[in-house]
């Protein structure tokens, strides 16, 4: 019997019907791959195990609910305890610019409270991060959101970061409504990589507008400040204390472009721990941006 197929039909079982059950399992799956797998599982057994119009259990669909009902009910709960029993370690991953930057104080401030504590931390894309947390490679993601998050995930919205243009401090821009006025802009655009939410916000938004400037250069966020005030172009960022502090540069708005949003992302059951992480990354983004 395969365990993954038992799986899917202790979800389907349990809330009644594969449509109802798609919504409650704890990873992206396709009600007719559920389907699929559950034909495979009666296949394999030779027998049905439910009816589909109205939903009922056959006997041997009880008889096989109750054998896997008890393993998988408490999956979670002996995996909570067993963490729990462990020497203390959080895993976190984070967008390169929040691990450098924000995270330190973060693990400090919890520390304090935990000082055996030990720390693994990784960065990547919001799928990536919603992957590790429904496999259990992670116990919380801070990510900009590009989707809506994954079932399954619970999400701590932090802040909401407007996008900003940068240019030399002796530009004759004044607004990037000048640039959005040229046939065709002739400054190179300097920016994260494509895949990056920034850069994938800032599209948009040019879309939007029907303007056409792709990226000419692409650089950390840190060195994009650097890069503009040598010349190499306009750059795209957001708004962040402390992230654009060169002398030779300055920051335009950029009005109706949306704001990218970070929120921390978990998966349930929690642990103490991580409601302390998340406690503390609240308390963080309150002194950082009290009116957000």
């Amino acid at each position: 019997m395969n365990l993954h197929h038992l799986e899917l039909f202790y979800y389907v079982a349990r809330h009644g019907g594969i449509s109802r059950a798609v919504r409650h399992i704890p990873y992206g799956i396709q009600q007719p791959a559920v389907s699929t797998q559950i034909l495979a599982l009666e296949q394999d057994l030779g027998t049905k195990l439910f009816d589909r119009q109205p939903f009922r259990l056959t006997a041997a669909g009880q008889e096989l609910y109750q054998f896997a009902e008890p393993f998988f009910s408490k999956a979670d709960e002996i995996s909570a305890r067993l963490r729990s029993q462990q020497a203390p370690r959080l895993r976190i991953a984070a967008a390169e610019l929040v691990l450098r930057d924000h995270l330190p104080p973060v693990i400090a401030a919890l520390k304090e409270k935990h000082p055996a504590l030990r720390f693994a931390l990784r960065t990547g894309f919001q799928a990536e991060m919603e992957a590790w947390l429904h496999d259990g490679e992670i116990d919380l993601a801070i990510t900009p959101l590009d989707t809506r998050p994954q079932p399954g995930l619970k999400c701590l919205p932090i802040v909401q970061l407007p996008l900003v243009l940068i240019v030399p401090r002796s530009s004759p821009l004044k607004s990037a409504a000048q640039l959005w006025a040229q046939e065709r802009i002739a400054d190179p655009l300097i920016s994260l990589p494509a895949a990056e939410s920034i850069t994938r916000a800032f599209q948009k938004g040019l879309k939007e507008m029907k303007v056409a400037w792709p990226t000419s250069l692409e650089a950390p966020s840190p060195l994009i400040p650097q890069y503009v005030a040598n010349g190499y172009g306009l750059g795209v960022t957001v708004n962040l204390p402390g992230l654009v502090q060169h002398p030779q540069v300055r920051v335009l708005p950029l009005p109706g472009f949306a704001p990218v949003e970070i929120a921390a992302l978990w998966r349930p059951p929690t642990t103490p721990l991580v409601d302390d992480l998340r406690a503390i990354i609240a308390a963080r983004a309150e002194h950082l941006w009290p009116a957000a």
